[in-house]
C-alpha cells in the first residue's frame, strides 16, 4: 500500500484498487510522504466507509489533537474486546468527536452533565464499565477526571455502536421513560430511592422487560384475579403508586401497561416502602 494523503502522524489515505481506505496505526505517517510505502508491520486499523463518512472521518482525524483521537481508537479497541463483540465502523466517527469535545469543554473548565447516568450505568453495564476504563485511562494518560456523566455518554456510544443494537435516540428514550417512571413513583409515594439497593434494580429490571414486552408485541405475564385484589387491598398505597406512574406512561408516551403488570409493578414498590 502507497500513501495517498496524509492525515496526521498515525492515519494515512491509501487508494486500493477502486476503494479509498483509511489506515491507521502507531507512527504510520512518521517522516513520510506521499506515494511511500506503508509497513505492514505497523497497520493497526483499515477502514473502508462510504464516501460522505469517509470525509467526515478524515476532516476528524486532519483536525482533532492526535491524543484525542488515539485515545478513542484504544477506548474502542477496549469496547471490542471487552464485549466480545464488534462495534459498527460508525463509532469511530462519533465517539471521536464526542470523546474530544468533551475534552475541550472540561479542559476550559464547562461542566459535563448527564441527568440520565442513573439510568444508563443500570441498563448498560459492560458499557458503562468500558467508560470506567477510559476513565482511568484518560486520568494516567491525559491527566483529565471525566465524570461520571461523562462515562455515562461513552457507555452510551458504545452500546449503539453494537451490531443490532437501537439507535442512539431509541436508548435514550428508554432510559428517559424509566427515569421519569422512577420520578413518577418518588413524586407519589414521597421517598427518594437509593438507586443502589437492590430493590431499585429489581424494578427498573421489571419495567424494562416490559417495554421489550410491549415492543415487540409479547403476551405479559397474567395475574390471578384475587391475587389481584389482595394486592389493591393489603397494599394499597404501592398500588395507587404503579396505578398513577402507568398513567402517566399511558398520557406522556403512550405506553399501556395490562392491569396485570400495574398489579406485579406495585409489588415491587411495596418492596421499595
Amino acid at each position: 500500500m502507497r500513501i495517498f494523503r496524509i492525515l496526521n502522524n498515525n492515519a494515512v489515505v491509501v487508494i486500493d484498487g477502486p476503494q479509498e481506505k483509511i489506515v491507521m496505526g502507531k507512527g504510520i505517517a512518521f517522516q513520510k510522504r506521499k506515494n511511500d510505502i506503508i509497513p505492514k508491520h505497523k497497520i493497526e486499523k483499515i477502514f473502508v466507509l462510504h464516501k460522505q463518512s469517509s470525509e467526515k472521518f478524515q476532516q476528524l482525524l486532519a483536525t482533532l489533537p492526535e491524543k484525542h483521537v488515539d485515545m478513542a481508537e484504544r477506548i474502542i479497541s477496549y469496547a471490542e474486546g471487552h464485549l466480545k463483540a464488534p462495534l459498527n465502523d460508525h463509532i469511530h466517527i462519533a465517539l471521536t468527536d464526542h470523546l474530544s469535545f468533551a475534552l475541550e469543554r472540561l479542559e476550559q473548565g464547562f461542566a459535563i452533565q448527564n441527568k440520565l447516568t442513573n439510568e444508563i450505568k443500570f441498563l448498560y453495564k459492560k458499557e458503562f464499565e468500558v467508560g470506567l476504563w477510559a476513565k482511568e485511562e484518560l486520568k494516567k494518560d491525559l491527566g483529565i477526571d471525566i465524570p461520571l456523566d461523562e462515562v455515562a455518554h461513552i457507555a452510551l456510544h458504545v452500546h449503539t455502536a453494537k451490531m443490532d443494537s437501537p439507535s442512539m435516540s431509541e436508548a435514550l428514550e428508554t432510559a428517559t421513560i424509566l427515569r421519569d417512571f422512577i420520578e413518577q413513583v418518588e413524586t407519589f409515594a414521597g421517598i427518594t430511592i437509593e438507586e443502589s439497593s437492590i430493590n431499585y434494580q429489581r424494578l427498573v429490571t421489571h419495567i424494562r422487560f416490559a417495554l421489550h414486552r410491549l415492543e415487540q408485541e409479547q403476551p405479559f405475564e397474567p395475574i390471578d384475579e384475587d391475587m389481584l385484589a389482595l394486592i389493591k387491598e393489603k397494599y394499597q398505597k404501592a398500588y395507587q403508586c404503579s396505578e398513577a406512574a402507568a398513567a402517566f406512561l399511558k398520557e406522556t408516551y403512550h405506553i399501556d401497561f395490562p392491569p396485570s403488570e400495574v398489579g406485579y409493578i406495585a409489588l415491587h414498590i411495596q418492596r421499595l416502602l
